[in-house]
């Protein structure tokens, strides 16, 4: 049990989880990654940095600063992952264990794009 996850949280958490299966792309919220951790703020409809180079097994955390809802979705089809929608100072986290490049967006404003570069 995981106190300080909100029931919606975890239950988004292991949707992603079932979904990916095992050895791929792991989505966490709150548990720390060996390779180290690496943050986005989601500011001025933006994500910053908009690319973003880490190490697999690397947690790369989202966190929203705006006053408005945003989103962190996978641009790829299916979709790797899909955040709840995060109000101001809510957070998404996911653990990238495989390399490659994973590009993402805000379904409420898909101009906000970023990418995820995993070495």
């Amino acid at each position: 049990m995981i106190p300080f996850l909100h029931k919606r949280r975890l239950a988004a958490c292991l949707a992603v989880l079932a979904t990916l299966g095992a050895g791929g792309l792991m989505a966490r919220h709150g548990i720390a990654a060996t390779a180290g951790d690496a943050t986005v703020a989601i500011q001025d409809f933006a994500f910053g940095p908009g690319t973003i180079t880490v190490r697999r097994g690397t947690k790369v955390t989202w966190t929203n600063n705006d006053d408005e809802p945003h989103t962190v979705v996978s641009d790829s089809d299916p979709k790797l992952w899909k955040s709840p929608p995060l109000d101001t100072d809510e957070s998404f986290s996911l653990v990238f264990d495989k390399p490659g490049t994973y590009k993402y967006f805000c379904t409420i404003h898909p101009r906000m794009q970023g990418t995820v570069v995993v070495q």
